[in-house]
């Protein structure tokens, strides 16, 4: 009996080889629980059965006849709906592309398809990953599979959902500011943020160019591990990624090497605004760091807090120059075609494809690249930003490695800070500075928090050393 819920990604390769079960008994029970469970989690937008069962027999087949297969040759995987699969729908939750079908993959996709991965489906998201709940989708609101009436996070929540769920052994979303650790973090499971660069972003809905990186969540630290190696390298077709050497990034940890690094904890990040029961569980992951012998220091991040104020101009800026591109017409058929002028036509349908969250953003991003404020607005968040980059690289010339909550508090409930814009941007006040340095970061699970909501701890590191964080979080995983 294959049970979704026991099975990691390690185990499905184990599984497979030694013929417990195949790749198509896999797929099927697996889209058994997604087609279940969705109705009342909603983290799938579709699901794309005949495809991947079609993708494991193919497996199969190569288990048959002998063949090798890679690490992720059948595991079922979700994926966020603004990273393209040909043939599938790609609507980033958005009515302005509703029926729009990719006719290309994602340098991400193309790398998974030639690994034997199985894509169980697009999953849901804030509007074009805009969000921290989930709940900005136009195709409803995605629930966190530990208590249906609060969110998963956002804006990869559904990606999130999915694996918490069991509905997919692992995930692709995307993070413009905290988009795959907040999500990992409320719904307890492992969210990476590879370093800006490590992982092409061709084929994904932009939002914040200098800002997006897709990245994995998972079950478990070994299992991201394995994703981040799959999915990352160097694309001519994205000019930002950089040919690092990832070579031994899913090795096994080595505890001597680990205890050799030190570990930052910055006082900005434990002040007012934490909740109580997050600070303690932190407290708690500290303390079980500390019993692996490995180094802590204090340090200071003077300039954290301006980054959320820097990124809520830079990001808008970016995205509203992004999202020009959507007019209702090149993507997807309007929805009325009898308009009075070509300029009618692109005001109603912007006016009625795009939500208010992205509308919000599409006019403030507006109002600080326009003449007169783009001096008083945007080239001083980007001076700022430097700052902000300044203090991590003089942090990590003091440690290896810096630790933080990843959000103030545990999942809240749906509706809770859909009225308050500013409550819900503070969601990710722990997570955007990794985004403005563009340095890797990781939500991992406090341990021992059955029967509660969870609680994620996030580690950021130095550019380029995902396994430091990753041998961290694996010793972790194991104490």
């Amino acid at each position: 009996m294959i049970n979704p819920r026991d099975l990691t990604i390690k185990k499905i390769q184990d599984g497979l080889l030694s013929k417990k079960f195949s790749a198509f008994e896999l797929a099927k029970e697996f889209f058994s629980v997604a087609e279940e469970k969705n109705k009342d989690i909603n983290a799938y937008l579709s699901l794309d059965k005949d495809q991947a069962l079609e993708a494991a027999s193919k497996i199969d087949v190569k288990l048959a006849s002998g063949e090798n297969i890679g690490e992720l040759a059948g595991v079922p995987l979700a994926v966020k709906d603004n990273i393209l699969i040909k043939g599938l729908q790609a609507t980033s939750a958005s009515k302005i592309l509703k029926g729009y079908k990719s006719p290309y993959d994602a340098e991400v996709i193309t790398k998974l398809k030639s690994s034997g991965a199985v894509f169980v489906g697009k999953t849901n998201l804030d509007e074009f990953a805009m969000g921290s709940s989930t709940e900005n989708s136009a195709y409803g609101v995605t629930r966190n599979p530990h208590d249906l009436e609060r969110v998963p996070g956002g804006s990869s929540g559904g990606s999130a959902a999915a694996v918490a769920g069991h509905m997919a052994a692992g995930a692709l979303g995307s993070d413009t500011g905290g988009s795959i650790r907040e999500p990992a973090s409320f719904s307890g499971v492992v969210g990476l943020k590879p370093t800006y660069g490590a992982v092409s972003r061709f084929g994904v809905a932009a939002m914040a160019s200098s800002l997006d990186q897709i990245g994995p969540l998972s079950k478990t630290v070994e299992d991201a591990a394995i994703l981040f190696k799959a999915i990352a390298g160097k694309d001519e077709k994205d000019s930002t990624t950089v040919d690092a050497d990832y070579s031994g990034i899913t090795d096994d940890p080595s505890l001597e090497r680990v205890r050799g690094l030190t570990i930052g904890i910055p006082e900005e990040y434990f002040g007012e605004g934490l909740d109580g029961e997050v600070a303690d569980e932190i407290e708690k992951a500290i303390d079980d760091l500390k019993s692996l012998k490995i180094n802590f220091k204090k340090i200071s991040l003077p300039h954290t807090k301006y980054a959320l104020a820097v990124y809520y101009i830079i990001m808008p800026a970016e995205a509203s120059t992004n999202l020009a591109r959507y007019d209702g017409l090149r993507f997807s058929p309007p929805e009325e075609k009898n308009r009075e002028g070509l300029l009618d036509l692109y005001i109603k349908n912007r006016s009625s494809g795009f939500g208010t969250e992205v509308k919000r953003r599409i006019l403030l991003g507006t109002f600080v690249l326009s003449a007169g404020y783009y001096d008083a607005y945007y080239l001083k968040a980007q001076k700022v930003r430097s700052l902000i980059k300044e203090d991590f690289t003089e942090a990590f010339k003091e440690v290896d490695v810096i630790l933080t909550p990843v959000a103030p508090t545990p999942a809240f409930k749906i509706g809770e800070k859909t009225k308050d814009p500013l409550k819900m941007y503070l969601s990710d006040i722990f997570t955007i500075p990794a985004n403005l340095s563009g340095v890797p970061a990781i939500s991992i699970p406090v341990r021992g928090r059955d029967g509660k909501l969870p609680v994620g701890f996030q580690l950021m590191g130095k550019h380029w050393r995902e396994k430091d964080l990753l041998d961290i979080g694996r010793l972790y995983e194991k104490i």
